[in-house]
């Protein structure tokens, strides 16, 4: 299975902010949209970073209330791992228990097209393990 697969099931929509939006922005738009994580995009909709609930933690850990006037410029990681659409779940997941993170935007091209979680790519990988082993079930039952 692809991630592709995954984005057909769950839709590519993907709530976006841009740098220069304040923290408390950023985590308001997170609540109402019962999401871990903005992708930051410039006006071409290139990522130029993402900000977790794991960022705005460690913000509001260094600076207090004071962060949520912060821009999440200041807060971000600039720094984005990103996947395709033709990637394995298996590879995605990898990449994401190796690197400590659960959200992995899908680019193509440079530009977003898409965000997978660590939920997604779960969900996905146990639907495809109850899919075999029926599969299984199925073939040893004819055989």
């Amino acid at each position: 299975m692809t991630v592709a697969a995954i984005l057909d099931e769950k839709g590519r929509g993907v709530v976006t902010t841009a740098a220069t939006t304040t923290v408390g922005e950023a985590v308001d738009a997170m609540v109402s949209h019962k999401i871990g994580a903005l992708v930051i995009v410039d006006a071409s909709e290139r990522i130029v970073g993402i900000v977790s609930e794991r960022d705005i933690v460690r913000a509001v850990a260094r600076s207090g209330t004071a962060a949520l006037a912060q821009s999440v410029e200041s807060v971000m990681t600039r720094t984005v791992v990103t996947c395709t659409e033709n990637e394995t779940i298996n590879d995605v997941m990898t990449r994401m228990t190796r690197g400590r993170f659960r959200h992995l935007p899908v680019a193509t091209n440079g530009r977003l097209a898409g965000i997978v979680s660590i939920g997604d790519v779960v969900k996905a990988r146990i639907e495809q393990v109850e899919r075999e082993a029926e599969e299984m079930r199925a073939y040893i039952a004819t055989a």
